[in-house]
């Protein structure tokens, strides 16, 4: 007899399925819902709006802080880093958002997404260099030093530390922020020593060098976004306080961080942007550049307006059209001294006389590629009133013109460029008209920017003005000023013209060279001519050849070293204005600058 086969035993239906196949009329039951406290997080979405294989996160916020969720950072080494890491991941460079439970409670804030951006740069500069230096009238360093000129070395030491901080409301990667308070201040230490009395302080008893230090606060502003225009975020933002301005690429007519208000945006997909915006100008440390909320603000305003466009007139090429209105109020003011003792307003040049005056600027700017050609220029006409021209102390109308283009050519790792820029000059400074350009507060990124001679370094303007300069610190136009920071423009100048070629040479991803060679002249010299009293002064400057070296050995922005030397042959019209008794017949400029930044 046959025996029976056993009964198999019953199978469940859901221990029947294999993992990644289905078997018809069962269904696999759900695991247990997953519960989450994390308080103020977005409701996630209800399970079946995924995949079985995935489950919800309500943010990348709370889901690095679950993956780092302890004090030593334990956790996945892509999102996990140390709090005094710059580069990678950072709750103090706002890549996760403030604690709304453990922030302190003077912090300004309510609501999510409030974010802190920390920063700290070290800027340290050491410049051995040689310019022309005058012999104090009633004393000098040196016994030898019996001409105009005497020895001419000199090195300047500065140490500036900058400390900032933000809050930041809102996601901002793909859209600008709703609300951003932000502050920096900058403390600088510098040392000068010259070799020629009364260079650095008008009282010949005080020594040829230096030692100063100052707190400026370079930034104090809130920037409030106060709607979106359409689904792109387009938007329409204010900002208020202290805080940058620059009114074209290059920094040519006014680049600095003033006192104002600037109303801002843009529209078609980012196409087209504006600006609109009003400027009180602060008065400046003499020593260290860096603005003095301490000092009643300058009798200087400045309102304007620019537009730009993308892709316009050709593709690759964005357009800039601007006004500018310069409204200067200081002629009824008492005589501005400086830190050191020297008049900087009015400029002690010919009257002596203070003066007002009121100047527009209309200018035009583009930068971009055509093709495989890079291309910046900018173009401004100045148009207004000198209120009391020194020469004259009349009226005088302002009609000055100023245009800049640097053409450059990539090839693999190299770069070649073509610089050229025009300025007017005055051509008879004793009519009623001023013709020489001057900007607001210019500072060029030109022409091998301040690793060039003519663009670092001030050459005073001894026998024809007393503390006066042809040109200022960083800046190429020759404006005849007592001060960049604390004088005022100047339209009786003798103009600049420049031509130049250079290079930029990328030999490794972190080391790069660069080489500019500038021929430059002044564009009239009947200004200096006047001033001097002489009845002839060449136009040519002289040559302008300097080399730098940038190293970036983490190739990022947080530690860069700069090494450049730069060196001035004089022309004939620079050897007529300045000579010296060691029968000097170039000037040198080396400056090393280290800057780390976190």
């Amino acid at each position: 007899m046959q025996a029976e086969a056993p009964t198999p035993p019953a199978i469940d239906a859901e221990d029947a399925l294999i993992d990644g196949r289905r078997r018809p009329g069962v269904e696999k039951g759900l695991p247990e819902p997953i519960v989450q406290e994390n308080a103020g997080a977005v409701r996630p979405p209800p399970p079946e709006a995924f995949p079985t294989d995935q489950f919800p996160i309500p943010d990348r916020w709370r889901l690095v802080k679950a993956l780092c969720p302890d004090k030593n950072f334990a956790g996945v080494q892509a999102v996990c880093h140390s709090a005094w890491d710059p580069y990678n991941q950072n709750f103090l460079k706002g890549d996760r958002p403030i604690d709304l439970r453990s922030k302190p409670s003077w912090l300004p804030i309510t609501g999510d997404d409030w974010f802190l951006v920390v920063n700290g740069t070290s800027d340290t500069i050491v410049e051995p260099r040689s310019f022309p230096q005058p012999v104090g009238v009633q004393t000098t360093e040196d016994p030898d030093s019996l001409d105009v000129f005497g020895r001419d070395d000199s090195i300047v030491a500065a140490q500036t530390f900058i400390f900032g901080a933000s809050l930041i409301k809102g996601s901002t990667a793909y859209k600008p922020p709703n609300v951003e308070y932000r502050v920096i201040l900058a403390y600088n230490i510098n040392y000068v020593d010259v070799k020629q009395r009364r260079v650095l302080h008008v009282e010949p008893s005080k020594k040829s060098h230096r030692t100063d230090s100052f707190l400026g606060v370079q930034e104090a502003f809130i920037d409030y976004h106060f709607r979106n225009v359409s689904d792109r975020f387009d938007f329409d933002s204010v900002r208020v306080g202290v805080q940058p301005f620059n009114m074209d690429f290059r920094g040519f007519l006014f680049q600095d961080n003033q006192l104002g208000v600037r109303l801002f945006g843009n529209r078609d997909n980012n196409r087209f942007q504006y600006n609109v915006g009003a400027i009180w100008r602060l008065e400046k440390d003499t020593n260290s550049g860096l603005n003095s909320v301490v000092q009643t603000p300058r009798d200087d305003f400045i309102f304007y307006a620019n537009a730009f466009r993308q892709d316009f007139p050709l593709p690759g090429i964005t357009s800039q059209v601007s006004a500018t209105l310069n409204i200067n109020r200081e002629g009824d003011g008492e005589i501005e001294v400086d830190d050191n003792g020297f008049p900087v307003r009015p400029a002690l040049l010919g009257s002596l006389r203070p003066r007002d005056y009121d100047v527009t600027y209309l200018g035009y700017a583009a930068d971009g590629r055509i093709g495989r050609l890079n291309l910046t220029t900018s173009i401004y006409g100045a148009f207004g009133e000198d209120r009391n021209s020194f020469f004259t102390d009349k009226p005088a109308d302002i009609r000055a013109f100023f245009g800049a283009a640097e053409l450059s050519y990539d090839h693999n790792w190299m770069r070649f460029r073509l610089s050229g820029l025009y300025a007017s000059g005055d051509g008879d400074p004793y009519d009623n008209k001023e013709t020489g350009f001057d900007a607001i507060f210019e500072n060029p990124l030109f022409a091998g920017a301040d690793t060039s001679y003519w663009v670092r370094q001030t050459v005073p303007f001894a026998g024809g003005g007393r503390a006066v300069s042809i040109n200022g610190r960083n800046g190429i136009l020759n404006s005849l000023r007592s001060s960049k920071e604390q004088g005022q423009s100047n339209f009786n100048n003798p103009g600049t013209m420049l031509v130049g070629v250079g290079g930029d040479f990328d030999l490794t991803p972190t080391f790069r060279v660069s080489a500019n060679v500038n021929h430059l002249w002044f564009e009239n010299t009947a200004t200096l001519r006047a001033l001097r009293v002489e009845g002839s002064i060449p136009k040519e400057i002289g040559w302008d050849y300097s080399v730098s070296t940038v190293w970036r050995p983490s190739a990022v922005q947080n530690a860069v070293f700069r090494l450049s030397a730069a060196v001035l042959d004089p022309g004939q019209g620079f050897s007529d204005l300045f000579s010296n008794n060691q029968g000097d017949d170039r000037y040198y400029s080396v400056l090393f600058n280290a800057i780390l930044t976190f």
